[in-house]
């Protein structure tokens, strides 16, 4: 079993910054990956950005350049640096945690991210 916790949501205006943390207790080191999923209202929850084993870095599109993701050593907590925020932003961002040698994720509660125009 791993629990995640995620902090740091919050309202921003348009252009402003947020950083995102998320920390894994219990079994964690069963976890291969870690990553951040939003979703908007109506809309289906999408991938913002993984980190495998701490090191390899994936993100989507939308989002190159503007946010990064990071972890510990400890494979415990994983970050996203939000920066250059825009309305389209807005959701709700969990945190997830991938099991080795499997395709099953824990999920977080998720925490609100509203960004205003």
């Amino acid at each position: 079993q791993v629990q995640l916790v995620e902090s740091g949501g919050g309202l921003v205006q348009a252009g402003g910054s947020l950083r995102l943390s998320c920390v894994a207790s219990g079994s964690i080191f069963s976890i291969n990956a870690m990553g951040w999923y939003r979703q908007a209202p109506g809309k289906q929850r999408e991938l913002v950005a993984t980190i495998t084993r701490g090191t390899w870095t994936n993100y989507a599109d939308s989002v190159k350049g503007r946010f990064t993701i990071s972890g510990n050593n400890a494979n415990n907590m994983v970050f996203l640096q939000m920066n250059s925020l825009k309305p389209g932003d807005t959701a709700v961002y969990y945190c997830n945690a991938v099991i080795i040698g499997t395709n099953f994720a824990y999920w977080g509660q998720g925490t609100q991210v509203t960004v205003s125009s």
